[in-house]
């Protein structure tokens, strides 16, 4: 059972964008399946494959109907250190779980079996109980809304840690200078706190707005704090506890060298699977 759910994993968390939601619909399908008459099962792992896949769109679907004001970022997993043989060369990269959830459950599952495993339509038809022709029209139309996404490979070219080093150090000296030519003129900071903590802004766009949130949220809650350098979903992250324990995830996204964007979780609920 162990090796189904390092297999299923991937499909799950990257329809859903959350390790304990994926965990949940992998728990659900495995024990339906002792539970059943596997006669008419040809393919065990294909079986649960389709299975997770279309219990994920379902979670997705009913988590989509919950409204919420407030900004929602993925639950960030480590790719650096990921556990239980998880192949996480199959896991998405932050940004674009980010950018998924613009997307509709039976988009996002189609544009990942698509582009993620490089599914053909027939299977993906056959996978979510659809037609190839609308198969093709849920990717066209997930691809059209994002008119930003350029690329067929959805891995993430991280840059050398002696970046983050030298961000560190740019914060923790208050070289505004220095940290301006870091950032690209678009730059975005996304931060999520979840239902009880508030964040001091949640989207902040522009490179002399962020400039003054990064310094101000540095000085005010995190200068005194240890800070760990890793790679979480692909991207370079920075890690910020208090004592053993971990109170922001920041995930760095890059473009031409660039910080292009970066999310701030401190939902404690997301972080607590983090190390």
């Amino acid at each position: 059972m162990k090796n189904y759910q390092n297999i299923l994993f991937p499909y799950a968390y990257n329809i859903l964008g959350s390790v304990e939601d994926a965990k949940d619909a992998i728990q659900d399908v495995l024990i339906k399946h002792l539970s059943i008459n596997k006669d008419h099962i040809e393919n065990d792992i294909g079986y649960l494959v389709k299975s997770v896949i279309n219990q994920s769109i379902n979670i997705k679907k009913r988590r989509s109907k919950i409204t919420s004001n407030r900004l929602w970022l993925p639950e960030p997993l480590s790719t650096e250190t990921a556990d239980n043989n998880i192949d996480s060369e199959e896991i998405i990269s932050y940004s674009i779980l980010v950018l998924l959830e613009k997307l509709t459950a039976s988009e996002r599952a189609v544009f990942i079996l698509k582009e993620a495993f490089d599914y053909p339509h027939k299977d993906i038809a056959k996978t979510i109980d659809i037609t190839i022709e609308n198969s093709r029209k849920l990717l066209s139309r997930g691809k059209t809304k994002l008119a930003n996404y350029q690329t067929t490979n959805l891995s993430y070219s991280a840059p050398l840690p002696s970046y983050m080093e030298s961000y560190i150090q740019t914060i923790k000296n208050g070289d505004m200078k220095r940290l301006e030519k870091m950032l690209s003129e678009d730059i975005s900071l996304h931060a999520d706190g979840g239902e009880n903590i508030k964040v001091v802004r949640e989207l902040t766009v522009g490179k002399s707005a962020s400039l003054k949130l990064l310094f101000y949220v540095y000085k005010t809650y995190l200068e005194l704090l240890s800070i760990k350098i890793t790679q979480i979903n692909h991207q370079p992250a920075l890690l910020f506890y208090n004592k053993d324990i971990l109170i922001n995830c920041q995930v760095f996204d890059f473009e031409n060298n660039k910080i292009k964007s970066i999310f701030s979780i401190v939902d404690p609920n997301k972080l607590k699977l983090l190390f």
